[in-house]
């Protein structure tokens, strides 16, 4: 863990070096540390924790499935198949509640996601200090600081669009489940007073 912190603030340290080297005003100097090079640190923490997340849960659901047809599989006495039984019991709520998690928070959505900004930020430095690609036809970084800010603030933008996106895509996604279990409760209640067999209830 310290050694991935240490190279973090390593690189995190050469970056603020380019950026003094750059002839660029105090200004634009401080956007680029407050807005592009404090984006680049928070989307870099970001993907790696919900990377971090991602493989904890998958992991522990994975190894829980594997785990539980072996332990349905044994047969032993009475005392041991206590044991078995609630060890199986314990072990598939624990895959259950792993991909719930999992499935909740996207966390595997979200680790792509923030990688895929924090690399298209990290993009977007490289070629402004080197003045190529998107600004290989300006003279000096000062020239080209504006359309290197505009990029920036593009990418950022479209991070939030996305956030909102999902989280509304989300919330319809939970509101359309609680309809559909709110209209099987009302059928499934009315078909118990009118003594209709649950086989009869729609899916």
């Amino acid at each position: 863990m310290l050694p991935q912190k240490s190279n973090r603030e390593g690189s995190r340290q050469s970056l603020e070096t380019l950026i003094e080297g750059l002839e660029l005003s105090d200004l634009q100097k401080h956007f680029l540390r407050s807005r592009w090079l404090e984006q680049v640190s928070w989307m870099g923490g970001k993907a790696r924790e919900n990377r971090d997340l991602y493989y904890r849960w998958r992991l522990t659901a994975i190894i829980g499935s594997i785990i539980v047809p072996i332990l349905v599989s044994l047969n032993t006495n009475d005392f041991a198949s206590v044991f078995l039984r609630w060890s199986t019991i314990i072990f598939s709520a624990v895959v259950a509640v792993s991909s719930a998690v999992e499935e909740f928070f996207h966390y595997g959505d979200r680790w792509r996601h923030y990688r895929y900004t924090a690399e298209s930020l990290k993009t977007q430095g490289w070629q402004f200090s080197q003045l190529s690609g998107l600004y290989s036809d300006y003279k000096s970084h000062e020239d080209a600081f504006p359309n290197f800010a505009a990029q920036v603030e593009n990418i950022l933008q479209r991070d939030v669009n996305v956030y909102v996106t999902e989280v509304v895509r989300e919330k319809e996604k939970r509101q359309e489940r609680g309809e559909h279990e709110l209209t099987r409760e009302t059928i499934r209640h009315s078909a118990v007073v009118n003594n209709v067999s649950e086989q009869d209830i729609p899916k």
